[in-house]
C-alpha cells in the first residue's frame, strides 16, 4: 500500500478514483505538465522562499522585471484610454506569438450524428493545411430550435496528449475507462461541456494541437526518436501510457522546433482555436453575438489567449491558469508544459494582462487554494493585476476571482460557478 501511494504521489494523481474493482494504470497519464509534483507539497518546501527552481540565479532573474510595470501594462500612467491602449497591447502580443496563417475557414465533415443524454451530438471533423484532420464534438439539447448561445470549450492537458476532446465530453455509455477515470479526477465525474450545454448552449470542444486527433504519431517521425515506441492502441492501456511518456519527453523538441521556425507553441493553439471558433460562429444554430469560452489547466492557458486576443468571446471562464511570470521565474516552471511560454512577452505584458486584454469584457478566474501548480500568492498578486485592470477600465463588475478549497482541478461547485456566469452574460 505505501509503494502505491508513494506512486501516486509522484505521479501527481494522488486523488485519482478507482474504475470498478480494478486500478487502471496511472502511468497513462504522463507526468509532462505536472513533473514531479506530489498531491501534498512538502509544507517546508513550500516555506522555502528564499531558493528557487534555479537556484542563486532566480532572484537576478526575476529582478529584471520585479520593479517596473511591464512595457504595455494598462496599469502604466501613460495609459488612460482603453482603446488606444488594447491596439498597441494586442498587436505586440500578436508580434511576440508569431501566430501562424493558416488558411480561411475550412469545410467541416459530419461522421456521426446521435443523441444520448438529453444532448444531439455531432462529431466533426475538418482539415488544416498541415497534419491529421482535426477532430472536435459539438453538443446542444435536444429538439433545441433557433439560433443558441455557445461555449468554445477547451480540453485540458492533463498529462495525455493520446486523447483530446474526449476529456471533458462524454457521447455514450461506452466511455473509454481512462477518460472516465480522468474525469473523476480532475472534474467530479462531470463531463463539463455535457453539463453546460444541458442549459441551453452550442459547445464545441476540439482537439488541440498535439493532442488527439492532432498529437504527433511516431510513424511520421524518424525512427531514432521514437525509442522504440509505437502510436499505442486504445484498447491497451499500456501502449497509452508509453505513448504518453514519450509525448512528454517530445514537448521539448516541438518547443524548440516551433522557435526554429519563426513562431510559438501558444502562436499555434491561438492559429488553431481561432479556426476553430471561425466554424462554431459560422454554424446556422449559433448566435455569433453570444460566445464564451474556458476551459481547465490547459484549457485555462488557451483561455488566456482567446479571450484575451478575440473579441467575438464575450464571457472568459478561465479555470487554474492564472498566475504570474515570476511564479514560473522563481518557483514553478518545473511543474509545466513547454506550451506556455512566449520570448520577451513578460517585458510587455504579466501574464495575467494577457486575458486582461479583453476588458471591459466579462472574466471570471477560478482557483483552487492547494492548487499544486502555482503558488497561492502569486495566483492572488494575478488577481489583483486583473482587478486593478478591470477597474481602471471602469468594468469593476466584469471581472470575478473566486477561489475554491483542494488541489488543481474543476469540480461541480466551481462548475456550477462556472455555469452561472456563462448564463448571467451570454442568456441576459
Amino acid at each position: 500500500m505505501t509503494k502505491r501511494r508513494d506512486f501516486l504521489k509522484s505521479a501527481g494523481l494522488g486523488s485519482l478514483a478507482l474504475a470498478g474493482s480494478n486500478l487502471l494504470p496511472l502511468r497513462a497519464f504522463a507526468n509532462s505538465q505536472h513533473k514531479n509534483v506530489p498531491d501534498n507539497l512538502d509544507k517546508e518546501t513550500e516555506d522555502e522562499t528564499d531558493l528557487s527552481v534555479i537556484g542563486l540565479y532566480g532572484h537576478w532573474a526575476n529582478s529584471l522585471n520585479k520593479n517596473k510595470l511591464p512595457a504595455f501594462s494598462f496599469r502604466r500612467l501613460e495609459f488612460t484610454k482603453v482603446e488606444s491602449w488594447r491596439k498597441a497591447a494586442k498587436q505586440r502580443l500578436i508580434e511576440r506569438l508569431a501566430i501562424p496563417e493558416i488558411g480561411g475557414l475550412p469545410e467541416v465533415t459530419i461522421h456521426k450524428q446521435h443523441t444520448y443524454d438529453g444532448l444531439q451530438i455531432e462529431e466533426i471533423t475538418w482539415q488544416l493545411p498541415y497534419g491529421r484532420a482535426t477532430e472536435a464534438i459539438v453538443l446542444k439539447p435536444v429538439n433545441a430550435a433557433g439560433k443558441l448561445p455557445a461555449i468554445l470549450a477547451f480540453h485540458d492537458h492533463g498529462g495525455n496528449k493520446y486523447f483530446g476532446c474526449h476529456k471533458i465530453t462524454k457521447i455514450s455509455d461506452d466511455q473509454h475507462p481512462l477518460m472516465k477515470y480522468h474525469q473523476e479526477h480532475y472534474y467530479t465525474g462531470l463531463a463539463w461541456a455535457n453539463e453546460i450545454a444541458k442549459r441551453g448552449y452550442v459547445v464545441m470542444v476540439p482537439d488541440a494541437f498535439a493532442f488527439g486527433s492532432r498529437r504527433v504519431m511516431l510513424q511520421d517521425v524518424p525512427a531514432r526518436i521514437r525509442n522504440g515506441v509505437s502510436d499505442g492502441s486504445a484498447t491497451d492501456n499500456e501502449s497509452i501510457a508509453t505513448y504518453n511518456n514519450w509525448a512528454s519527453d517530445h514537448e521539448a523538441i516541438m518547443a524548440k522546433s516551433l522557435f526554429s521556425a519563426g513562431t510559438t507553441w501558444p502562436g499555434v493553439f491561438f492559429a488553431e482555436d481561432k479556426k476553430a471558433l471561425d466554424i462554431l460562429c459560422a454554424r446556422p444554430d449559433v448566435d455569433a453575438t453570444r460566445i464564451g469560452c474556458g476551459g481547465l489547466s490547459g484549457g485555462g492557458l488557451r483561455t488566456a489567449f482567446m479571450a484575451g486576443l478575440d473579441a467575438r468571446i464575450k464571457c472568459a471562464v478561465n479555470v487554474g491558469f492564472t498566475t504570474t511570470w515570476s511564479d514560473f521565474v522563481l518557483n514553478k516552471s518545473f511543474t509545466h508544459t513547454w506550451m506556455i511560454y512566449v520570448p520577451m512577452l513578460p517585458n510587455e505584458l504579466d501574464f495575467p494582462e494577457i486575458m486582461g486584454l479583453r476588458v471591459p469584457l466579462a472574466t471570471l478566474v477560478l482557483n483552487d487554494s492547494e492548487d499544486q501548480l502555482y503558488t497561492l500568492s502569486e495566483m492572488q498578486k494575478a488577481e489583483n493585476i486583473l482587478r486593478e485592470v478591470f477597474t481602471k477600465a471602469g468594468a469593476a463588475d466584469r471581472f470575478k476571482c473566486s477561489y475554491y478549497p483542494g488541489l488543481h482541478k474543476f469540480d461541480g461547485p466551481m462548475q456550477t460557478e462556472a455555469f452561472t456566469w456563462f448564463d448571467r452574460w451570454l442568456k441576459a
